[in-house]
């Protein structure tokens, strides 16, 4: 009875809109990837800093009839093999006159088409004279960002508290503000210039207060210059950059298991900048990008200060990477250890073949020395690391074959190789296979590779994945991934194993109308205390997912999203825990001065092992998607206005409710109630 009068709501909204006629509407399918890779649980730095990325394209998107191959082989969504391809068939057809003459490039499938339609469009040629540093300065643009968020609701952290109470727990208190805000100015100039500056603080982080004199609790900056004879690429300041397929060294993009379907090989990425708000996940110092030839050679040096949790003995136990610095024990661990970090890597590459040598060593200040437990036995321990890759490919017919073996200070071998096969035309679909290998001792901190885990060690697997598209409006998804893990590992006292397996089938009712239903799988194995015991053992659990979705769009600007998720969680000798949620999204857009997003959903689960995703709309530039576990209604209204040319201000307002707590969250996020309130603003200035 609760939640009759929103739900029915829900039911008109949705009925009224389907009897609207169809037309086209905004490509959605890049967010959705992401909203993919949160689902995956992947590190939410590098979520940030994906969407910080695609958003920035996205809003100033790449000439077909100007993009260099060098630019084509930056794009993140393509595979080296891609961008090549695309490259290939640009040069023997421009000028193109539409974006959809990328459908004629034969490795780009369906799929990949959608998804980097927004990035790019065909336009007219500008004449390539060489400008002046004022000419730059004159048509670079410019763009000030700023972001205000706050919780309306009263959380503990907040609240007041007597001087002999916050002697004794000095950190029940945060030392700032309750509110969220950051600040980014950029200039960029084509492809040739960026620079930028950010600054950012985070709720219950002191700004501007006394004792704290610096204003945001972040600051960052960058400069990249490209392309100035042998110097391809030139990074100041932050930046982010990958090698080979991640073993040594991955700080950049990363792929779900989902969305490598259709693409598993990664390739080297060039040194680009870091300009999300994220405070890890990234280097500080410079790089540089020479080319000769066939030949291109990266090197890079990093020397910045992180934070990190100290033993007694002044040893770094853990690294802290969430940002936060918002009572005093935060305080004491920021900035309290330096990093160094340098690298470099040859790359050679022809038409068909592609080898690549890499080199990392880092070194801390400190000795790290994680607390010794079994699981991490092998995990390294010292002040220095260094680590050593070679990567390849080759090309041959419709086969991409690629992998890298690497090797750490230790001796210890990771090893990752996969296939790719794409026929000679895109209608059929495509096949990847990877399998990897990566040794219990194997320690590189700072790689990042294909892998069930967050650490690449200790984890065999082999993974198949498969797209296809057997009549013209439906495509198949699937993908399916043994894996074993040969030593314990964190809550898993023993040897173990899992079982991922996806599969998802659309069906397009018409250009804008989409019907899917996905459905995941995944079998793993954990420590478990049965109820009348104190010991544990290691049971197997699995883990079922089903979505059922339906899009459109309209002809006079609305949209609208129905999903239904259910899933279902058990572990071996136990109940069944479930959960599902029902939610309708609906949009306007109105030639991008005014658009809205309304959402609103009714989630009930069981646990936090069967919680639910919420796929809402965000203010520009941001990427948020929360779950939601217990019963309860999520309300979400977003709006964006063009107040006058080149000046954007997003507003949303976030409710929710639940009907089986009294109190939501804890610690110092504790709120005292069943409701919370949330609204979020960004003010975008372009000139």
């Amino acid at each position: 009875m609760k939640y009759r009068i929103p739900l029915l709501l829900l039911i008109i909204l949705f009925e009224g809109i389907v009897n609207i006629h169809q037309a086209k509407g905004q490509n959605q399918t890049w967010r959705e990837y992401l909203e993919q890779l949160a689902e995956e649980e992947m590190d939410g730095t590098t979520i940030e800093n994906m969407y910080e990325e695609l958003a920035f394209l996205e809003s100033n998107p790449i000439n077909l009839n100007a993009v260099t191959r060098d630019e084509l082989q930056r794009f993140p969504l393509f595979s080296i093999d891609q961008a090549l391809a695309v490259a290939d068939f640009l040069d023997k057809n421009r000028p193109v006159y539409t974006v959809y003459e990328l459908r004629n490039v034969a490795a780009l499938d369906y799929a990949t088409i959608e998804r980097v339609l927004p990035f790019f469009y065909a336009g007219e040629v500008a004449d390539q004279k060489k400008e002046t540093f004022d000419q730059i300065i004159k048509n670079g643009k410019n763009e000030i960002q700023n972001r205000f968020d706050k919780t309306l609701t009263q959380r503990a952290g907040y609240g007041h508290f007597s001087d002999s109470i916050l002697a004794r727990y000095p950190n029940r208190k945060y030392l700032g503000e309750d509110f969220y805000t950051s600040l980014k100015y950029s200039f960029t100039y084509k492809d040739k210039i960026q620079f930028g500056i950010v600054g950012e603080k985070d709720a219950g982080e002191p700004f501007l207060k006394t004792g704290y004199p610096k204003g945001y609790d972040h600051y960052g900056f960058h400069l990249i210059v490209r392309d100035i004879g042998l110097l391809k690429t030139l990074a100041l300041g932050d930046y982010r950059l990958s090698f080979g397929q991640g073993l040594v060294l991955n700080n950049d993009f990363m792929i779900s298991k989902s969305g490598t379907s259709n693409t598993v090989i990664r390739n080297t990425i060039k040194p680009k900048r870091h300009f999300s708000t994220a405070e890890n996940g990234f280097f500080r110092g410079a790089a540089a990008t020479i080319g000769i030839k066939n030949i291109t050679i990266t090197a890079f040096y990093s020397n910045k200060r992180i934070d990190a949790t100290l033993s007694e003995e002044g040893s770094i136990t853990s690294f802290k990477t969430d940002g936060y610095h918002r009572v005093p024990l935060d305080m004491e661990k920021k900035k309290n250890t330096r990093e160094e970090v340098t690298g470099m890597n040859i790359n050679y590459r022809n038409n068909r073949f592609q080898i690549g040598i890499n080199g990392l060593y880092h070194r801390f200040n400190r000795m790290y020395n994680p607390v010794l437990r079994n699981y991490n036995a092998y995990y390294l321990r010292d002040s220095i690391n260094a680590n050593g890759s070679i990567d390849y490919s080759y090309r041959f017919y419709r086969f991409v074959f690629a992998g890298e073996t690497a090797i750490s200070r230790n001796g210890a071998v990771a090893t990752t190789n996969a296939l790719e096969w794409k026929p000679t035309t895109p209608h059929i679909g495509c096949v990847s296979l990877l399998y990897r290998n990566y040794s219990k001792a194997y320690q590189a901190l700072y790689a990042n590779a294909f892998s069930e885990s967050s650490r690449v060690q200790n984890e065999e697997g082999l993974y198949i994945g498969s797209t296809f598209y057997p009549f013209p409006r439906i495509s198949l998804t699937m993908f399916a991934d043994v894996i074993r893990f040969p030593r314990i590992r964190y809550n898993v006292d023993k040897p173990s194993s899992a079982l991922d397996v996806y599969a998802m089938a659309s069906y397009s009712f018409s250009k804008n109308a989409i019907f899917d239903i996905r459905y995941k799988i995944k079998r793993k194995e954990k420590n478990t205390a049965y109820p009348d015991e104190k010991t544990t053992t290691v049971l197997p659990y699995i883990t079922h997912k089903l979505r059922l979705r339906y899009a459109d769009a309209f002809k006079n600007g609305w949209n609208m999203r129905t999903t239904v998720d259910m899933n279902m969680h058990q572990i071996k000798y136990f109940p069944k825990e479930y959960g599902y949620m029902i939610s309708q999204n609906i949009g306007y857009r109105c030639n991008d001065k005014l658009t809205g997003d309304f959402f609103a959903g009714y989630f009930h689960t069981d646990t936090y092992n069967t919680r639910v995703y919420s796929y809402e709309r965000n203010i520009l530039n941001t990427f948020y998607m929360p779950s939601f576990y217990g019963k309860g209604i999520r309300l979400a209204l977003s709006a964006r206005f063009a107040i006058v040319k080149n000046l954007t201000f997003s507003v949303k307002g976030g409710f929710t409710q639940y009907s089986n707590k009294d109190v939501i969250g804890s610690g110092t996020e504790q709120i005292k109630g069943n409701s919370r309130t949330d609204i979020y603003t960004y003010l975008r200035w372009k000139f």
